[in-house]
């Protein structure tokens, strides 16, 4: 014989405040969720493990490293995106970084002993003291990979959120201050690690002198960087736009592998030709998009994924230990895109709802006798 125990209305109300209770979710505070800490530390994690540098063993020096990589990167993307402005911004701004990190904090570009690498023999010009080969591929490899392909993962990540400014006036003085702790700690490390090597008054004249140039010109918003202007034709496919992209990326990190200077030197400016050309030309085309800019950078950090296995690294290593973090970094990077790729793809279909359920009521206000179109409500996308 089976027990029913009645249940009474104030026992009802006990186990309806205990399902409420149990299914509340915990309060995070905004900061968390706010996608700048994302691109805080992926910056880094793109910039100098996932490139292959850095060991799984040497995790922990991301924090310091997020000051200078993730600090610039969250500090660039909300100067541009505050001033309305779009990706060649971005990409000056970017050159401007790397100027100041490899003329002025590192001093590779002037050091001929950097790293005990050599970095200058190829296309050395004495007049200028650096090397062609090395100048051209570590500044653009900034540009590409530390700035770029990091901002253009976390907006993806971000969906609707991922054109407007994240940070209010004290995010940004937070990450200002960010800055310049990781500029001074950058300076600090490499200064004694690397024969306390200083380049000449001149050289860093010259580099300041470019870097502030670089600043100038993207914030004063040029008519070529106005992104009004469009093109007739449609935007190739996204795997067009990967396939470009991943070539010409490939074609970029072969250069360590050709010893003849001129060969390397060419290699390497055909392939940023073709890409930045490529990418300026489809996205003034008809239905250039958020996921479009999402396949150009999973094109870069896989082709940064492939590359690690080649790389021996800065910080000595078994080879074992080299493999484990290569593939543990190669998954992440994985996982990263597939990250990425849903969340752009909700908030493209979060776009077309919007705009759907907005039209409709259009039509509804349209058919109604005496209704106004001009209360019908309207919706932007964030691409707009």
């Amino acid at each position: 014989m089976a027990w029913v125990l009645p249940i009474t209305r104030r026992d009802d109300r006990c186990m309806s405040t205990l399902t409420d209770t149990s299914s509340r979710r915990v309060a995070v505070p905004s900061w968390l969720r706010n996608p700048a800490l994302g691109l805080f530390f992926l910056a880094p994690l793109v910039a100098e493990f996932f490139l292959g540098d850095f060991p799984l063993t040497m995790i922990f020096a991301i924090i310091p490293l997020a000051l200078w990589y993730g600090g610039s990167a969250v500090l660039i993307r909300e100067v541009v995106r505050r001033r309305g402005l779009c990706w060649p911004s971005i990409l000056l701004l970017g050159s401007a970084f790397a100027v100041v990190e490899e003329g002025l904090l590192t001093m590779s570009l002037f050091n001929p002993d950097y790293a005990g690498a050599h970095l200058l023999d190829k296309g050395y010009i004495p007049a200028l003291g650096i090397g062609t080969t090395w100048t051209v591929y570590v500044l653009c490899l900034h540009v590409g990979w530390s700035i770029a392909t990091p901002i253009a993962l976390a907006e993806a990540a971000a969906g609707q959120r991922g054109n407007i400014p994240w940070l209010g006036r004290r995010g940004l003085i937070v990450t200002g201050v960010c800055v310049v702790l990781g500029a001074v700690f950058t300076f600090a490390t490499n200064y004694p690690q690397f024969g306390h090597f200083l380049a000449s008054p001149a050289q860093l004249l010259a580099c300041f002198i470019i870097a502030a140039s670089c600043v100038v010109v993207a914030l004063c918003r040029p008519v070529w960087i106005s992104r009004g202007r469009t093109r007739r034709g449609s935007a190739p496919s996204l795997w067009w736009v990967f396939a470009v992209i991943f070539l010409c990326a490939g074609a970029f990190q072969l250069d360590s592998a050709i010893d003849t200077t001129w060969i390397a030197d060419t290699t390497v400016v055909v392939a940023i030709v073709v890409a930045l050309g490529s990418l300026g030309w489809w996205s003034r085309s008809d239905g250039w998009s958020q996921r479009h800019v999402l396949a150009a950078a999973s094109a870069m950090l896989l082709t940064y994924t492939w590359h690690a296995f080649f790389s021996t690294g800065v910080v000595p290593s078994t080879p074992m230990v080299l493999l484990v973090s290569h593939i543990v970094y190669a998954v992440a990077a994985v996982a990263i895109l597939l990250i990425c790729w849903r969340r752009v793809g909700r908030g493209a279909g979060q776009d077309r709802v919007a705009v759907s359920s907005a039209d409709s009521a259009r039509r509804s206000l349209a058919i109604r006798p005496g209704a106004s179109t001009a209360t019908a409500p309207t919706t932007r996308s964030p691409s707009e």
